[in-house]
């Protein structure tokens, strides 16, 4: 029995609004930095610490997530990771002991993100979107992820300035469950059944052959540097603002503009991923990533310089997104996307925790972010030029050969 691919409205309402709850909540983060520090007397690197054990928390279990999610379907992946988003939420409004903290907010949150954001829902676009159509959809879902970003970051800068920042936790925990509901909808056909996906390599194919293959190996270079560039500086850049002496809402209104514009640029480079060469993509927002950061060190210091600066950062922040795991998708089919998603996530996720914790790290040894921001630029031009060799044609893997 043939059973029928899932809706592409369905598969993006529901996976976009996941995406727009999860990213939104995660994106907010650094607005909690001085308020946990400055209430626990903690410095900036245990809450950096936190933040770096949540992003290789996140990266690790997406490779054991999307393995599950692509034998057993999505749904159930989501709902406990929603679950479990509350509980580290709770944990995180809760802890006082730095390790505690840690424990909650880093090795739990991040569990909870990596079964209720990209890797998993990329898996259900690529099983039940077509490949002319594919890159363009997972350009929407990581748009909606930015849209989250936008809509719910002055929320929570709004919560913890009314109602104090464990309130705030609380509240977010509660809107995590909203996630469950949703997840209902991306319940697949057994995805074991006839006429569904079908699996000619074993996992442990799939990753040998993944491995081996130069371009995956690339792509997760690139994907380390996205990591390293955006947590950094979504996590550190309200701080490097306040201590510039910036009122507080620069900041808030800062992390929106970023998303309200990766909306755009994520949107934009899923759809122009559809006509051109997803490296070239990769290389160009890598390589503009560095200039911009250049440009706004140079730059005096105001409002409106971090409102550029925001804005063309927002364009280029998760647009490597749709482009990477398109990339993933066409080279190595779908039987396998999540996880292999995963892993390049994993990549990302190591950036992510080495950029947010040497930020804290070099904060408090230096007394400043200048280290890490020039980091950030130098691996930008490394990003771009690794991406360049890329071979986006799907592999050819060996057949028997005729006689």
């Amino acid at each position: 029995m043939q059973h029928k691919p899932l809706s592409l409205f369905q598969v993006l309402a529901c996976g976009a609004a996941i995406v727009t709850l999860s990213m939104g909540i995660r994106h907010g983060f650094g607005l909690w930095l001085q308020p946990i520090t400055q209430a626990q007397g903690w410095g900036r690197q245990e809450f950096g610490f936190a933040m770096a054990i949540q992003n290789l928390s996140w990266g690790f279990m997406g490779i054991f997530a999307g393995m599950v999610a692509d034998r057993f379907g999505a749904f159930r992946v989501i709902a406990v990771g929603a679950l479990i988003y509350g509980i580290g939420l709770l944990g995180m409004s809760w802890a006082t002991d730095p390790w505690v903290f840690a424990l909650f907010t880093g090795v739990i949150i991040g569990t909870a993100q990596a079964g209720t954001t990209y890797a998993v829902i990329y898996g259900v676009i690529g099983r039940n979107v077509p490949p002319e159509r594919r890159s363009w959809a997972m350009g929407v879902a990581a748009a909606a992820g930015s849209f989250g970003q936008f809509l719910m970051v002055p929320v929570e800068g709004l919560l913890i300035s009314q109602m104090g920042w464990q309130t705030a936790l609380v509240i977010l925990a509660a809107a995590a469950m909203l996630i469950i509901p949703l997840a209902w909808g991306l319940r697949e056909p057994a995805l074991n059944a006839p006429g569904q996906v079908r699996r000619d390599q074993t996992i442990a194919q799939a990753l040998k052959e993944a491995f081996k293959y130069p371009s995956f190996q690339l792509l997760m270079a690139g994907y380390f540097v996205c990591g390293f560039q955006v947590v950094f500086i979504g996590v550190h850049m309200p701080s490097y603002l306040k201590d510039h002496g910036l009122a507080p809402q620069v900041a808030s209104y800062a992390l929106a503009l970023i998303g309200l514009f990766n909306v755009f640029g994520t949107y934009i480079a899923g759809t122009l991923g559809q006509k051109m060469a997803k490296k070239k993509i990769l290389a160009f927002i890598y390589a503009a990533r560095s200039v911009a950061i250049v440009l706004f060190l140079i730059a005096p210091l105001t409002p409106t310089s971090v409102y550029i600066f925001s804005s063309v950062m927002g364009l280029l922040w998760l647009s490597t997104v749709p482009p990477t795991n398109a990339a993933v998708a066409q080279i190595f089919g779908i039987s396998h996307l999540s996880m292999l998603s995963g892993f390049v996530f994993f990549s990302h996720q190591i950036g992510s925790f080495m950029g947010v914790w040497l930020g804290g790290y070099l904060y408090d040894k230096t007394g400043s972010y200048d280290i890490v921001w020039y980091l950030a630029i130098a691996l930008g031009v490394f990003a771009a030029l690794v991406n360049l060799p890329v071979r986006e044609s799907p592999i050819q893997r060996h057949a028997p050969k005729a006689a």
